[in-house]
């Protein structure tokens, strides 16, 4: 194997001092053209590549970016089933880069494991995606790296944030199942936890069902993880339970998607027997038949938010808490059956 180049032999070469070939690689002083050419035709000629991880000590960056994916479960596969956490990561992804960035992408098993690795890789900034312990929060704060939370409910003023209004748009699903008539209505979603988005996702549910006069029952209420399997689950639980469901409020389109498949084996037809909402408009929702009528939100934008954001942080160390939040909407397709012109047609 060829040995690796190094900047002394590059020095060497040119007949300048390896802190001129810095100098010149980081565009650092002042050097004359003459010089600089030199330099460059001795890199080019001997193929050599700058060690990052030593320039990243020496100029007091990393151009590195960590961004934190859940897990399924502790110690387990990261989240990408759920193609949210793709497409999110993927516009992340391209936003840094477009700045001079590269992204490591991890998850976190323990607070003091991802302090370290962070320190260890000398990371520029860091992008929090979900919901983790309150000790992770407290412990993140000591590394002093810019960071921004995406779908956290954390009020720490340290951090940076951006997010939607989770219960404003499970209000919206809900209130639409409602409008078309549906009274009896489940309610699918991931593990419920203090301050996360499932809470709020709930909410906006109850806030609905109790602003048209319907009753809030937490039996309409089913609790599993976001995952395909799960969504399977739940629909299957529905399926055994003594719930009269006409339709289903999901919190996540992948949840929605899996539990029409359940359906579907069940002999439960969407949205003749039984309609459904989604959560997130993936692309995929739009190729489903029928498609998934689901609460829009900009997961692209989200992403490219989180990393501007961020970006801004690191160039302005003193900037204040920033928190964005991102608007909601409803997009029709074809999974929600309008059940107030069923009745007007049985009138007639």
């Amino acid at each position: 194997m060829k040995n690796k180049v190094t900047i002394k032999e590059v020095a060497q070469k040119a007949g300048v001092s390896p802190a001129t070939v810095s100098y010149v690689l980081n565009k650092k002083k002042s050097i004359s053209e003459n010089t600089k050419q030199r330099v460059w035709n001795t890199v080019s000629e001997l193929d050599y590549v700058p060690d990052l991880s030593a320039r990243s000590l020496i100029a007091g960056n990393s151009k590195l970016i960590g961004v934190v994916v859940p897990q399924t479960e502790k110690g387990n596969r990261l989240m990408f089933e759920n193609n949210f956490y793709s497409e999110i990561v993927s516009s992340i992804e391209y936003r840094a880069r477009l700045r001079g960035y590269h992204v490591l992408i991890s998850a976190s098993d323990t607070n003091e494991n991802y302090l370290t690795l962070a320190k260890e890789r000398n990371l520029d900034g860091i992008i929090v995606i979900g919901i983790y312990p309150n000790s992770f929060y407290q412990e993140m704060k000591e590394s002093q790296i810019p960071i921004v939370l995406v779908d956290s409910y954390c009020n720490d003023h340290y951090y940076h944030s951006i997010r939607i209004d989770d219960a404003y748009g499970s209000y919206l699903a809900t209130k639409y199942m409602i409008d078309h008539g549906h009274r009896n209505i489940a309610f699918f979603c991931g593990e419920i936890k203090e301050n996360g988005v499932m809470k709020q996702r709930l909410q906006g549910y109850r806030e609905a069902m109790e602003e048209q006069g319907l009753t809030f029952n937490t039996k309409n209420v089913f609790e599993g993880k976001i995952d395909y399997e799960d969504g399977i689950k739940l629909a299957e639980a529905l399926c055994k339970s003594d719930i009269k469901a006409t339709a289903v409020v999901t919190t996540a389109d992948i949840l929605a998607i899996s539990a029409m498949k359940a359906f579907y084996k069940h002999g439960i037809h969407v949205p003749d027997d039984i309609s459904i909402i989604g959560f997130d408009d993936l692309q995929i929702t739009k190729y489903l038949t029928p498609g998934l009528t689901t609460v829009h939100q900009d997961i692209s934008r989200k992403g490219e938010r989180a990393m501007d954001l961020l970006f801004n942080s690191i160039q302005n160390p003193k900037l204040t808490k920033q928190e964005e939040i991102m608007p909601v909407n409803i997009i029709e397709r074809g999974s929600v059956k309008d059940l107030n012109d069923s009745a007007e047609k049985e009138v007639i």
